[in-house]
């Protein structure tokens, strides 16, 4: 019998998770990171889970990271916004700890495979004869954009349960037919730390973050107003910058030194090419010359086509992303994800974009 580690939150994604391994045969054991003292990683997330599994003849394990994840997450998470970078958190915690930690411990004991209730799909293809991360067959729900971090090596070894479920309904459905309290149980955060969901806040109470004012400035350098923090502003945004002027303005970057949001008009959050650092390849070992893509840059907007490249700047590698067509609101600190046709290609993080001024 195959023996699966799976990352388990309490929640129902995970709950099902282990039903669906235990009747497909397999020796499942439950594990539950314990990161935080609040959101879907913390002693209440460890209960719930625990209760799951003695409920269903399963084993569970917690492991103990709160002060290596404030020491990694966290930290990374503060200095990208005092960098005035917008970070993607749950990126950085899956390659760390979900497929880096959990994969170990998995491992050291005996384990086959690894599984977590995320919606993406591992499968062999003779096409590229290796392993492949696609995407979930439920597209709405396809969460292979937090996932591409990944280690290619191990992708043989994960498995991802709720990949071929057509809705979030049918999983939940399950949990209803084996009277599982967490059948309705509400969706975890986006950011697990982030409890009150106001980001802000948890800055100005973790850090030595606070809201300095400085002015809101165009182009040109011609003061137009006043900000309160360079961390409450973000790439492309609109409302809340509290200006009067002949057309609609938006956020299109930062002068940290000078204190300064620079903004701009509608044409200026646009951007043609983008760079692209700490990337991860997938389907491909290396990209020496120009390949077709499609090209996520945020969890919520749709894919651009693009051309994707390796390059060497500065002795730095970098991905270089030329889209088809001028793509808005490119946030440095987020990531891009490259696909083919429902293959994840890699991804990295966005360091630079080209704006069309």
């Amino acid at each position: 019998m195959k023996k699966v580690l799976l990352g388990m939150s309490g929640g129902v994604d995970s709950t099902v998770s282990a039903l669906l391994l235990k009747e497909q045969g397999y020796d499942v054991t439950g594990v539950t990171m314990h990161l935080y003292n609040g959101g879907c990683c913390d002693l209440n997330s460890c209960l719930d889970a625990k209760i799951v599994c003695t409920n269903n003849g399963m084993e569970h394990v917690t492991l103990e990271y709160m002060e290596e994840f404030k020491e990694t997450i966290i930290k990374d998470f503060i200095e990208e916004y005092q960098n005035c970078r917008t970070p993607n958190p749950c990126v950085l915690c899956n390659k760390l700890f979900k497929f880096g930690r959990m994969y170990d411990f998995a491992m050291k004991n005996g384990m086959d495979y690894i599984a977590t209730g995320h919606y993406a799909i591992t499968e062999f293809s003779p096409k590229y004869n290796r392993y492949v991360l696609k995407k979930a067959k439920n597209l709405d729900k396809d969460q292979t954009y937090f996932l591409y971090n990944i280690k290619k090596e191990i992708l043989q070894n994960i498995i991802f349960p709720l990949g071929n479920f057509n809705s979030k309904d049918e999983v939940r459905q399950i949990a209803r037919e084996h009277n599982l309290e967490v059948a309705n149980k509400a969706d975890s955060e986006d950011i697990c730390f982030i409890t009150n969901g106001n980001y802000k806040t948890f800055l100005e109470e973790n850090s030595n973050i606070q809201p300095i004012e400085g002015n809101i400035v165009n182009k040109q350098g011609e003061i137009l107003g006043k900000h309160t923090g360079l961390y409450k502003y973000t790439i492309g945004q609109r409302k809340g910058l509290g200006i009067s002027y002949k057309e609609p303005l938006f956020v299109v970057g930062f002068d940290k030194e000078k204190n300064e949001v620079i903004v701009g008009t509608k044409e200026d959050i646009y951007s043609s090419e983008i760079k692209v650092s700490d990337y991860n390849l997938l389907l491909v070992d290396s990209i020496d010359e120009p390949m077709e893509v499609t090209v996520k840059t945020r969890y919520s907007k749709n894919e651009a086509k693009a051309k994707i490249v390796e390059i060497n700047e500065d002795g730095q590698k970098l991905i270089k992303v030329v889209f088809n067509e001028p793509q808005a609101r490119i946030t440095p600190g987020q990531s891009a994800v490259f696909y083919l046709d429902d293959i994840v290609v890699g991804g990295g993080i966005i360091e630079s974009m080209s704006w069309l001024f």
